[in-house]
């Protein structure tokens, strides 16, 4: 059904394994369930801001996902996708542009939880949120971060073409952390692009980003 008034609550990236979709509250429900049943060891910390630990971590992430609804604009936005699998939510995977009508680029972060991992599902949703972004966008460039002690991440950018793009320093736990940069360009991508994804309701979508249209 074509929502009415926030027709993000249509965006779909299907591949032939998963599906990314705005999630509505029911699915960020369900999101924060998923997180809080654990993303990674006690031990280990692959975000800059330790959200995992927060207390009322679900309220918090519902927040969050409501905090990206209210505050997007065109020349602001962040579009927190869900990933789904056979009906099941595995984990986030997020698209996020400053001046993005201008600059013409993209960041993107990702989360699956512990149960889901190992499977190739980071790499499958990043694949369909770079299809999203340089195929229904326009993008140009998309970014990426990771700290050096997170392999899977680093994998999964290597994989799909992305170039070291320098390093950063960041307070992690009380400590300085090494992040990595990533940067894949339009070229690239359209050299290793996939033609098995598919967008669906992003049209109506498109004037609130930024790019025209209602």
């Amino acid at each position: 059904m074509t929502h009415p008034y926030w027709p993000f609550f249509d965006l779909r990236v299907c591949t032939p394994r998963l599906e990314l979709r705005y999630p509505d509250d029911h699915d960020v429900t369900e999101v924060m369930s998923l997180a809080a049943r654990g993303i990674h060891p006690p031990d280990f910390m692959p975000f800059g801001v330790p959200w995992t630990r927060f207390d009322n971590l679900e309220r918090q992430g519902m927040q969050f996902h409501w905090r990206a609804r209210a505050d997007l604009t065109p020349e602001h936005w962040d579009l927190p996708l869900v990933a789904v699998v056979d009906g099941v939510i595995v984990g986030t995977q997020s698209v996020s542009a400053k001046d993005f009508a201008v600059a013409r680029t993209v960041g993107t972060g990702s989360w699956v939880g512990q149960a889901h991992q190992g499977q190739g599902i980071g790499k499958e949703m990043r694949a369909a949120v770079l299809h999203l972004a340089f195929e229904g966008l326009g993008a140009q460039t998309a970014t990426s971060g990771a700290f050096v002690d997170n392999a899977a991440s680093i994998a999964v950018s290597r994989a799909l073409g992305y170039e070291d793009d320098g390093f950063e320093v960041h307070a992690r736990d009380g400590q300085a952390a090494r992040q990595v940069r990533f940067r894949l360009e339009r070229a690239e991508w359209e050299a290793r692009r996939r033609h098995d994804i598919v967008i669906e309701g992003l049209e109506r979508c498109l004037g609130a980003l930024g790019l025209g249209g209602s």
